[in-house]
């Protein structure tokens, strides 16, 4: 099966002409993929990030791109981005491995607000102007881990499993005033975050990196691959289209069949 992405016009691309969204970790990664997804079909995406570096590099490359500079684990600047948006994709994250009693406390929960608080502070900045306006979508890319544990990763997992209940709650409280809510939930994806896992997922496994792929990352994935960011991307765009309408409280596997076992 072909890992490339879609020709421009061969993927479905639902019409978000007109529409205003936000994209948190945008600079690169899924974050990035969804940027460009989400401007192919029509939207002006609000990109936020903490790396301006790499926002200015998103720019250079896609256009009606808006780049904010914002530190999402700081709430109080979380409040401050603009609120006036039909779409919000939670994406940013981070990743910390280490078990549960060396787990460093203070890490737990930077995790937890960067991850979990800080979804919950955008939804409820932007979820008034989608009331008003009787349509919102709002995206959070979960993970596996918001459906299954994996040892090491105590963070991650909580804040994944919240961000599933997060979104169910939008979902039903939403729905009367059009707007849906809902999980996409991928297994190991080719970024950046992944390939920094490699070396310490080696360390905590007492296994050698080039094991790390097939071993850990993959052992649990029928389909032995990593996915590719743009292939996410593609259900967040149609999670936000007029095809997702009746969409709502659902979390999306694309996770190569771990979660069928």
């Amino acid at each position: 099966m072909s890992t490339q992405p879609p020709a421009a016009g061969q993927s479905g691309t639902p019409t978000l002409r007109g529409r205003r969204a936000i994209v948190t970790g945008a600079a690169s990664g899924i974050g990035a993929a969804c940027v460009e997804r989400l401007v192919a079909a029509g939207a002006h995406v609000v990109a936020v990030d903490r790396d301006r570096a790499a926002l200015d590099r998103l720019v250079a490359r896609v256009d009606d791109v808006t780049p904010v500079v914002c530190d999402l684990a700081d709430l109080d600047a979380v409040d401050a981005l603009p609120g006036d948006v039909d779409i919000l994709v939670n994406n940013a994250g981070v990743q910390h491995v280490s078990p549960v009693h060396e787990f460093p406390p203070e890490r737990f929960s930077f995790i937890l607000r960067l991850m979990l608080e800080s979804p919950f502070r955008l939804a409820r900045l932007v979820l008034p102007h989608m009331y008003a306006q009787e349509w919102g979508r709002i995206v959070n890319v979960s993970s596996a881990h918001g459906l299954r544990a994996s040892p090491f990763k105590s963070a991650y997992v909580s804040a994944k499993h919240g961000l599933e209940g997060l979104s169910k709650v939008i979902a039903v409280e939403g729905a009367p005033h059009g707007v849906t809510s809902n999980c996409v939930n991928p297994a190991y994806v080719r970024t950046p975050l992944v390939e920094k896992q490699i070396e310490a997922q080696a360390q905590a496994h007492g296994i050698e990196p080039d094991d790390v792929v097939s071993t850990v990352m993959l052992g649990r994935v029928a389909v032995k691959r990593l996915i590719e960011p743009w292939e996410v991307a593609d259900m967040v765009a149609f999670l936000c289209g007029p095809a997702s309408a009746s969409v709502s409280g659902a979390s999306f596997a694309m996770d190569g069949g771990w979660t069928a076992q």
